[in-house]
């Protein structure tokens, strides 16, 4: 059966499910010949009777989802995926072969069994035409069977391995693009320092900036008070020249001494100019 028939994701997971339900059941039924015990073979084989159970099951659904997108599909590929629900049914059927084998070499004496009941008034032929009984089968198409199982398991292995070769790409993106991530967050990282230490160093500058102003203020509020008290005694010496409680600024003579040493250099040249 080839791999690359064309399926819906809901189709294609029910497909690997059953193909790993086979491939369940293939490596149950050889332990089965290393158990000797009989209650653990019973266990075993109970065991692979709900995998097949569950199996049925999965084609059943399978079947269903195939006749809700049979008017979707070309007939081409609703024939591919009906000859590929048949390749699971004889499938199948090929391990119910070796249940029943098995039951009877544990001394049950079972029915005949059969996988699906199809169900009047299907499109699909008859159940006795559709399905295959177990008990009909011959070794030669048991030996088919477990050839094209093998197969089947390489086709799952193969799409194991891509699954895997894909994630490790994906895992190896993922893995480029956190780097880059990573890297462009410790760029960050350090400009958002140097904006910190930017700032920090401008707040003290406006500190000291600030401090100087005040200072400067001070002073020249200081000096002004200086200038306005040798206003004021000038101004007051001016006025009352001769109050003594009042210091003489250095350098500034009082107005009237000046105007009596004045008038004292004239009386003493006046009477010499007559004997000139």
């Amino acid at each position: 059966m080839a791999s690359d028939v064309p399926m819906s994701p809901e189709l294609e997971q029910i497909d690997g499910e059953i193909h790993d339900i086979f491939r369940a059941l293939q490596n149950g039924f050889q332990k089965m010949d290393k158990i000797k015990d009989s209650n653990r073979q019973a266990k075993q084989l109970e065991d692979l009777t709900g995998k097949m159970k569950e199996c049925k099951r999965l084609i059943k659904e399978f079947d269903r989802i195939l006749k809700d997108d049979e008017s979707k599909n070309p007939p081409e590929i609703n024939k591919q995926l009906n000859d590929r629900k048949q390749f699971m049914i004889k499938e199948l059927n090929s391990y119910v072969t070796l249940r029943k084998t098995y039951q009877s070499s544990l001394g049950n004496n079972n029915k005949r069994v059969e996988l699906f009941d199809m169900g009047g008034g299907s499109s699909e032929p008859a159940a006795e035409d559709n399905i295959q009984m177990a008990s009909a089968m011959t070794n030669q198409q048991l030996i088919d069977s477990g050839r094209n199982q093998m197969d089947q398991t390489d086709q799952a292995i193969e799409r194991s391995k891509m699954v895997v070769n894909e994630t490790i790409d994906q895992g190896t993106r993922t893995a480029a693009a956190l780097t880059q991530q990573t890297e462009q967050m410790k760029r960050i990282g350090n400009e958002l320092d140097s904006v910190h230490f930017s700032l920090k160093k401008a707040s003290q500058l406006v500190k000291e900036i600030g401090r100087q102003v005040a200072t400067d203020k001070c002073i020249m509020a200081f000096l002004f008070l200086i200038v306005l008290g040798v206003i004021a005694i000038i101004v007051v010496k001016i006025v009352n020249p001769h109050n003594k409680n009042i210091r003489d600024i250095p350098g500034l003579a009082p107005p009237a001494q000046n105007y009596q040493i004045n008038n004292r250099r004239l009386l003493w040249t006046e009477p010499f100019r007559g004997l000139r």
